[in-house]
């Protein structure tokens, strides 16, 4: 866990954070180890089972919490018998108890499954999303490369994944992070299902930023 202008951040490993700050924010929770929640807020950035896991919403959510997600996680969701999920897409912005969120986009530029096909398509609308909290703003990428709509963007931390394979390798999360230009960087998307420590030691070397690797809790 990290503290940066008095938010928490924890990292549960893969691309699962927890952020706090008198509300508790999760993102993608994946293969959840001990208590983290419940969450006030939850979000999904896809459908892949790395990321809308429906056992580990069940641990993360209570009747209370506010799920928001893709049209086609919802869907796995629904299947699962989990409870209102709101649908949000790229572009949109709301306000949750004194938390901002907006979705922004996450695709693959050249990180193809098979020849001229990509693994997170532009046109399937997944999401990265920026979180802000006492005028604290925390960028969550999802799965992603270096895309255009990161240059500009107002981030104070970026969750930026470095494994390669299905996402940014360290050099282009490197690249990343000169377009979002946060005050801190922490590395995700390693050591689960491709990638290892290694990655997020290489990002830490070339991003142009103060980049802190965190011990999945």
């Amino acid at each position: 866990m990290i503290e940066f202008k008095g938010l928490k951040i924890s990292w549960l490993g893969h691309d699962s954070f927890v952020i706090r700050n008198g509300k508790t924010v999760a993102i993608d929770p994946f293969k959840i180890k001990g208590r983290h929640g419940p969450a006030d807020i939850l979000l999904i950035t896809h459908e892949h089972f790395d990321h809308c896991s429906p056992d580990d919403v069940k641990k993360m959510a209570s009747n209370k919490t506010v799920i928001l997600a893709t049209p086609a996680c919802k869907a796995e969701l629904a299947k699962a018998q989990i409870g209102e999920v709101r649908t949000i897409k790229p572009g949109d912005k709301l306000r949750l108890d004194g938390v901002s969120i907006e979705a922004v986009p996450a695709y693959n530029l050249n990180k193809f499954r098979e020849p001229g096909k990509v693994f997170h398509p532009r046109e399937d609308q997944k999401l990265g999303y920026i979180v802000e909290i006492e005028g604290v703003r925390v960028y969550h990428a999802g799965d992603t490369d270096a895309i255009p709509e990161m240059n500009g963007l107002k981030t104070d931390v970026a969750l930026l994944p470095v494994s390669g394979t299905y996402v940014m390798t360290p050099e282009e999360a490197a690249e990343a992070a000169g377009l979002v230009n946060p005050s801190l960087a922490i590395p995700m998307h390693y050591g689960t299902i491709v990638g290892s420590e290694k990655d997020a030691v290489k990002f830490k070397e070339l991003a142009p930023c103060d980049v802190e690797i965190l011990r999945p809790e």
